[in-house]
């Protein structure tokens, strides 16, 4: 930045979603800690954007499926943030008054909840974040921009497909100020969308979130962000490469599709900007006799048979005859001697029989032909699983 006194910026990573649309793969786990491309976790991109952004006070905002979220998290270590002063801090559903109870209603009711934390702070500025987004940012530019705008809140934006952008905040501007926001419209006016980055001025949002509470805070996009729009000087800037938003299971795989066949410009281990995150306790891969072909393979991965335009996760085992194409496979999952694997996405300790057969369908189809099975099912030879087909654990 500049020769200025750096702002005190508070980073707020929203993480407590149940992630229902990511269907068997969060039956178990919070959504922030899905893996992805292999060794990292879903949580692991903001976070690695806050490290190497220079940003050290980094509260996480959770509720579903806690213990998965704060195991992975280890006290911020892998992030540099276990710190005696700052760091990584956890906050939990809880009441802040009679007029709140129970569990959090929605991620605007969580940072509602916690006003009087943010207040007791006194950031210059607030930087909420969404755990469940793939891309790298310096959130300085975003914090940068924010300060010489002088703007209310300043939100990161993309460019989405015409008939996607109905699942986001929908955003209308002339140059870089913010007209109009819609969350999640039947009718999109634009395709260009929130990626759920912004830097809001505290008071600005607090203000947004008491009056959003009247009503139901409910999610931060439904009451406060169309109430600060309106009300205040909101500016939008463009992300500079690769951007996704992996909150179901068609895009979830689509985005390590993308990453496989190089059509992005990210990299998670990019020595510039890695990734950073919990290591996997395996040893190197191996492919013994086995065929590998753009593919990635993780740590502790072994190779008989053949891998086709995948990403294997850490501890997976593929056996002789068996073959794996255009799928996504989480860690120690198995797949067993003549096996095949086809357009399915496989949770943790997963294990595909003998001679069963698993997947299939096109590419035309994603999102009825992906097939999901959760942690820990087996399937046998005789078990009839289809594409389109979403098995949870049982």
């Amino acid at each position: 930045m500049d020769d200025r006194h750096p702002p005190r910026v508070l980073s707020l990573i929203l993480a407590g979603g149940e992630g229902n649309r990511l269907g068997p793969l969060t039956a178990e786990r919070a959504k922030p800690v899905v893996p992805f491309a292999g060794t990292y976790r879903l949580i692991d991109f903001p976070l690695s954007n806050c490290a190497h952004s220079g940003l050290s006070d980094v509260w996480i905002v959770q509720q579903y499926e806690p213990l998965s979220l704060e195991d992975h998290l280890a006290n911020g270590r892998p992030w540099d943030l276990d710190r005696n002063t700052g760091g990584l801090r956890t906050l939990h559903p809880h009441s802040n008054d009679d007029s709140t109870s129970g569990m959090m209603q929605g991620n605007g009711d969580a940072l509602a909840r916690n006003a009087r934390s943010i207040r007791e702070f006194q950031p210059d500025v607030v930087l909420v974040l969404s755990a469940d987004h793939v891309y790298a940012l310096d959130y300085r530019t975003v914090l940068e921009r924010h300060r010489d705008s002088g703007a209310d809140l300043t939100m990161v934006t993309a460019e989405v497909p015409k008939d996607d952008a109905a699942r986001y905040g929908v955003v209308s501007a002339e140059g870089d100020r913010v007209r109009s926001y819609t969350y999640k419209p039947d009718e999109p006016e634009t395709s260009i969308v929130s990626t759920e980055v912004f830097a809001f001025d505290p008071d600005t949002l607090l203000q947004a979130l008491e009056e959003a509470s009247k009503e139901g805070a409910g999610d931060l996009g439904e009451r406060a962000l169309p109430t600060i729009v309106e009300g205040s000087e909101a500016r939008c800037m463009s992300i500079d490469g690769y951007w996704r938003d992996v909150g179901t299971v068609s895009s979830y795989r689509s985005a390590h599709m993308e990453i496989v066949d190089g059509l992005v410009d990210l990299d998670p281990g990019d020595p510039s900007w890695p990734i950073r995150g919990r290591n996997w306790p395996f040893a190197p891969a191996r492919v013994e006799g086995g065929r590998v072909s753009h593919s990635m393979l993780s740590p502790g991965v072994v190779v008989h048979g053949s891998v086709t335009r995948s990403v294997i996760g850490p501890g997976t085992m593929i056996e002789e005859r068996a073959d794996v194409s255009d799928s996504v496979i989480l860690d120690r999952v198995t797949v067993r001697r003549g096996a095949s694997v086809r357009r399915a996405i496989l949770d943790s300790r997963v294990e595909i029989g003998t001679g069963a057969s698993v997947g299939g369908g096109s590419e035309d189809r994603a999102d009825e032909d992906l097939t999901v099975i959760g942690q820990r099912v087996a399937i046998s030879a005789d078990s009839e699983v289809l594409a389109g087909t979403e098995l949870d654990p049982s």
